[in-house]
């Protein structure tokens, strides 16, 4: 690894959580895998899946303030 993107990793490290994630799948996005396609359709049909199982009241939820909340406190 570069002194630069040592650099860049311990200033990404500070980061909330919420932004290094947003981070990480920004810098992901800019490659051009060739399984991507494949990769957004099966997060797809997965987020299809769970709204169908919400409204068919199948699953608990919790607000995403809570979620992030608990992920900030680790």
């Amino acid at each position: 690894m570069t002194k630069e993107s040592k650099q860049v990793l311990r200033k990404a490290m500070d980061l909330p959580p919420i932004a290094r994630a947003e981070l990480v799948e920004d810098i992901l996005a800019s490659f051009n895998f060739p399984v991507r396609q494949e990769i957004d359709s099966l997060w797809s049909r997965e987020a299809e899946e769970r709204i169908d199982a919400y409204e068919c009241g199948n699953i608990s939820v919790k607000s995403a303030k809570k979620v992030f909340d608990e992920i900030n406190r680790q």
